[in-house]
């Protein structure tokens, strides 16, 4: 019989379930429909802000900006200020968002490829 975990060891772990787990919020930086397009964006590339904008088809500056602080403070996006005139600012993802962007991708993917089916489920329920 193993031992109970302790609420500490448990949240230091990640408990997904639990409403006090600091995961879910990084869960929520990373499923937001924001998030998920911006981890599959910088996926290949690294951006800037306004290249990324154009390719998020429908996000607003504000949204985009919010997302990208998110992902950085989650430490899966980094942010490189250059010293150019004009300046600009460079995204890319760090080791942990390569990550966690497969991960997405794969849930993009499926529902891409499945969009047909579950659209076929709404026509059906009226």
């Amino acid at each position: 019989m193993t031992a109970r975990k302790s609420l500490s060891q448990r949240l230091l772990r990640g408990d997904l379930m639990a409403a006090a787990c600091p995961s879910r919020e990084v869960l929520r930086h990373v499923t937001s429909r924001w998030g998920v397009l911006v981890l599959i964006a910088l996926e290949s590339r690294t951006c800037r802000f306004s290249e990324l904008r154009r390719m998020i088809g429908g996000v607003s500056e504000r949204m985009l900006a919010q997302t990208l602080q998110w992902l950085e403070r989650d430490g899966l996006v980094s942010r490189r200020a250059l010293e150019v005139v004009p300046p600009h600012v460079e995204y890319s993802l760090t080791p942990l968002g390569r990550g966690v962007a497969a991960k997405v991708r794969v849930l993009a993917d499926w529902i891409e490829e499945n969009t047909a089916r579950i659209a076929d489920g709404w026509v059906a329920a009226g």
